[in-house]
């Protein structure tokens, strides 16, 4: 099982977020979330949006630190990229 992380870069929420992202399925990625504890809510169509005092969590618990680059590589080259659906781009535009 091979979980990534990016670095704690995307603010939000008064936070500073990490995404968490599987290469092979989403069962492994919530199987791995669900370990640590991550709730089900944080999974946003691809990805769990981690905080970033949860970031060395899960890095001790087995993700690979990647650039956010390497985390949207991963995600297109494994065929796990879900884009937002026009609707919910509109909203946040």
């Amino acid at each position: 099982m091979t979980v990534y992380i990016d670095p704690p870069a995307w603010p939000g929420h008064g936070r500073m977020w990490s995404h968490l992202v599987s290469d092979v399925s989403y069962d492994e990625l919530h199987a791995f979330a669900e370990e640590l504890g991550v709730p089900r809510r944080a999974f946003e169509r691809d990805h769990y949006d981690l905080p970033s005092h949860r970031y060395t969590d899960a890095v001790r618990a087995g993700a690979v630190e990647v650039s956010s680059r390497e985390v949207v590589r991963l995600l297109h080259k494994s065929g796990l990229r879900r884009r937002k659906r026009r609707q919910d781009r509109r909203r946040y535009s």
